[in-house]
């Protein structure tokens, strides 16, 4: 879940059961009141980088206007309507006028120095500045991106006040921390629909994103429509793929909202699809078909062919006419080299040249690509595995394997993207990936002019796990909370804030389009098999995929593309917000066990999940979907026990008391583990109450 305090209550339940709710809401807006205490109010993601606060307000209305002086393209006046046209959705005021004026007056000045690019570039001048008085606002920028950013963040201070819509006075400085700042999209793993794309993109435009990594090929298809290579489409890709007018129509798409789109189609490695299609490239004999499974294959491209680079030639030709940017990326990544050993031409082609390795051949062959990828006006990209003492300085080094992998490509002279850290498919909340900084530690000993080479970083978003349906779920709002890792200036750590800032972002990216909150709802109540799901979503919202790539070891059946994503591990948000908010109120009442109101809240929560687990059993025997989750509502009402009795037992010093709490911590312990590849979110909470029952000293509150 992905709501605010207040929200995630009052959404669930109407009629009888607001009374009881009602007391679930009193502890959320009291933590949201300590937030507010000690964090400013701008609800902004990413924060700029200087902010100066004034009094007052602009007051947005249907007079509202915006004004383009300087420079005016077509790029740039297409952001200022699509601006308007979200300023219409947020203030509910369809009655805006949608017109952009070429002078002022106007109540927004929008005044850009320098056209844009027909090709963005990635260094470009993303800066800008807003001034916002009672009167009118001014946003200036160098460039159209600059001012894209701007309007984003203009759209971000707008907030409902007692007088009506405003944005309130406020002087703003800001430029990004690093150039390059990414998502990567895994469209063949599971294939990924235009409109997923697009409505991602959008959300990308909101938390100043800047480039979307299209993964395009691997072992589980091959998804761009080749005019050259049809073979590739027609066998290598299910019939799910891209045409090369979807994917101009993409390309335009981004490059309205300031996004640059990359390409990657993996080499020599992660090839079977391809190989499917063109079994010919291959080191070993075929036939190869689509793989279904998850992993690392044997099929790999004959890198000591000449057939083999010009066909790449051809086919690199082709991708790199289609997509303009200035970057191509070409994996490189887990290659096994079992197909490249047990080839005898290949160990003799390798002996001839003194390749002593595989990873000399695979440089060998990446060296080689470079020329080609060159060629076509490019710069090569590749995973941290192609870098090798051989390969030209002007290729790109993504780093997967951490910051000394790519502080050691800035030491060899190759600019470099960092994604370790920041793998979304990995299900960690958002304080662990905004925990991770950009920049490699001092440790690594990196010059100044070694610093510079490293251009920003992407969050990674692999498809193993996901379809169209759960994808947004999983991407975001944890991605707006590493964009802000990608553009903020170092010092923005506060993790209390970062949350805080989150939840109201996540409503606004709903605004968007995006479906990580709607498709939750859909996808419990076809778990349920029914409409009510109360209950099941009182579940729901206290559990936790299980981290990291466990639940790969732990299925109970293989995982491969063919199995669905229909159960409560694939709805289940990655972050509990439910849970975190019952440890914040947790922890002030450990703080304060005096404070009789906290008690009653945390007990009203205790009970609402308890009767929620008695009242699971119906739904589990109708819906088969439900039946792997009866040994897991069970441990929901046996934590939820533990809890009530832990407060009824607060203060107390007793054997009797002792021997109660190593039984309810036995009880926690069988409840933290794994069920149905979910976890218990609220079982550390619950815990830190028993433990502090029965006269123990109290639980320290957790940072």
């Amino acid at each position: 879940m992905n709501y605010s305090g207040p929200a995630i209550i009052l959404g669930y339940f109407s009629g009888q059961k607001m009374r009881t709710v009602f007391l679930f809401v009193l502890p959320f807006l009291f933590i949201m009141q300590l937030q507010a205490q000690t964090h400013p109010q701008l609800d902004l993601m990413p924060l700029p980088a200087q902010v100066e606060m004034g009094n007052g307000e602009l007051q947005i209305n249907p007079a509202f206007s915006v004004a383009i002086t300087a420079h005016d393209d077509a790029l740039l006046r297409r952001a200022v309507e699509r601006f308007l046209s979200h300023l219409r959705g947020k203030t509910g005021m369809t009655a805006l006028d949608m017109s952009v004026a070429k002078l002022p007056p106007a109540t927004l000045v929008v005044e850009v120095e320098q056209p844009s690019e027909s090709v963005q570039g990635a260094e470009e001048d993303e800066s800008y500045s807003l001034t916002v008085t009672s009167a009118e606002a001014h946003l200036h920028s160098r460039t159209a991106l600059g001012a894209m950013h701007g309007l984003q963040t203009f759209l971000q201070l707008i907030e409902a006040t007692p007088s009506g819509f405003a944005v309130p006075v406020v002087s703003i400085e800001d430029a990004p921390r690093f150039p390059w700042r990414g998502l990567m999209i895994d469209a063949s793993r599971h294939f990924m629909p235009v409109d997923v794309i697009e409505r991602n993109l959008d959300g990308m435009e909101a938390v100043k994103l800047n480039v979307l990594h299209w993964h395009l090929s691997d072992d589980q298809g091959f998804r761009v429509e080749s005019k050259k290579f049809p073979k590739l489409q027609e066998l290598g890709s299910d019939g799910l793929y891209y045409t090369q007018k979807q994917i101009r129509e993409v390309i335009a798409f981004a490059h309205d909202r300031g996004i640059r789109v990359v390409p990657e189609f993996d080499i020599p490695g992660h090839t079977t699809a391809l190989l499917t299609a063109y079994p010919e490239f291959a080191s070993a004999p075929g036939p190869f078909k689509i793989e279904r499974n998850w992993g690392v294959f044997n099929p790999t491209l004959d890198p000591t062919r000449d057939a083999t680079y010009k066909f790449l030639d051809a086919l690199i030709g082709e991708m790199a006419g289609l997509f303009p940017d200035h970057y191509f990326h070409i994996g490189g990544d887990e290659v096994n080299g079992k197909e490249w050993n047990g080839n005898a031409n290949i160990r003799e082609f390798k002996r001839v040249h003194h390749l002593a390795t595989n990873d000399d051949l695979q440089a060998y062959f990446n060296e080689r690509v470079e020329r080609i990828v060159t060629k076509y006006g490019k710069t090569m990209i590749g995973w941290d595995e192609i870098l090798r003492p051989n390969l030209p300085k002007s290729a790109v080094i993504q780093s997967w394997r951490g910051a000394q992998s790519l502080a050691e490509a800035a030491k060899q002279g190759h600019r470099g993207i960092l994604s370790a850290g920041f793998y979304l498919d990995l299900v960690l909340p958002a304080s662990q990936h905004y925990a991770v900084d950009v920049m490699p530690p001092p440790a690594v000993g990196l010059t100044d002019e070694e610093q510079k080479r490293i251009l920003g970083a992407e969050a990674c978003m692999w498809a193993e796990y996901v379809t169209a349906e759960n994808v947004d779920s999983r991407i975001w709002p944890r991605m707006a909370a590493i964009a802000e890792r990608f553009w903020s200036p170092q010092s923005v750590q506060d993790i209390p804030s970062m949350y805080r800032r989150l939840e109201v972002v996540s409503r606004q990216l709903d605004g968007l389009g995006l479906t990580h909150n709607t498709s939750y709802p859909i996808m419990l109540r076809r778990i349920a098999g029914e409409d009510d799901i109360s209950n099941l979503r009182t579940l729901a919202d206290v559990v936790e995929p299980t981290k990291g790539y466990t639940r790969m070891k732990t299925a109970a059946v293989k995982p491969t593309a063919l199995v669905p994503l229909n159960r409560l591990v694939d709805a289940a948000r990655p972050e509990s917000v439910t849970a975190r908010h019952f440890a914040e109120m947790t922890d002030a009442f450990l703080a304060n066990p005096a404070d009789a109101n906290i008690k009653s809240n945390i007990e009203a929560m205790l009970k609402q999940w308890h009767a929620a687990a008695l009242a699971l059993s119906p739904l589990e025997e109708k819906s088969f979907l439900m039946k792997e989750l009866a040994p897991l509502s069970q441990s929901l009402g046996a934590v939820s026990d533990a809890g009530l009795q832990a407060l009824q037992h607060f203060g107390e010093a007793s054997a009797s008391a002792q021997e109660w709490k190593t039984q309810q911590l036995s009880v926690l312990d069988a409840a933290s583990q794994t069920q149905a590849q979910v976890t218990l979110a609220i079982v550390p909470a619950i815990r830190k109450l028993v433990e502090a029952s029965g006269g123990a000293a109290t639980a320290s509150p957790s940072k």
